[in-house]
């Protein structure tokens, strides 16, 4: 009976890791690429009364990799800190949004863009 035991508790272990490395296997690894320029666009309105209104700014920045250019920009317009040019970033594309892993900091941004670079 212990004999049975011991083979059931291979069997568990065998299948766990099985799952664990298909999981990780999976998973598509994180793009790289480097931030080459950003600008302050108009995103919105706010509204000051009946007939004051001031215009809203987001960060727009553009994103190169070894293929691809993509323009992206926050989604609400919110304090956060310039991520300077020439900042290499870590990244991965989730339908229309960017989850952007720079200095150590994650950003979330929509995609507004792309484009295909030459590889010449």
């Amino acid at each position: 009976m212990h004999k049975g035991r011991n083979m059931n508790l291979r069997s568990i272990a065998l299948i766990a890791g099985i799952l664990f490395a298909g999981a990780c296997w999976a998973a598509p690894p994180p793009n790289h690429g480097t931030i080459v320029s950003m600008q302050s666009v108009e995103c919105g309105q706010k509204h000051e009364g009946k007939k004051k209104s001031t215009a809203l700014l987001c960060q727009q920045y553009v994103v190169h990799t070894a293929t691809t250019e993509y323009q992206v920009r926050q989604q609400k317009p919110e304090e956060q800190e310039i991520i300077p040019a020439n900042t290499a970033v870590e990244f991965k594309l989730d339908k229309s949004k960017m989850k952007l892993k720079a200095n150590g900091k994650k950003y979330e941004f929509l995609v507004v863009g792309t484009s295909a670079l030459s590889t010449q």
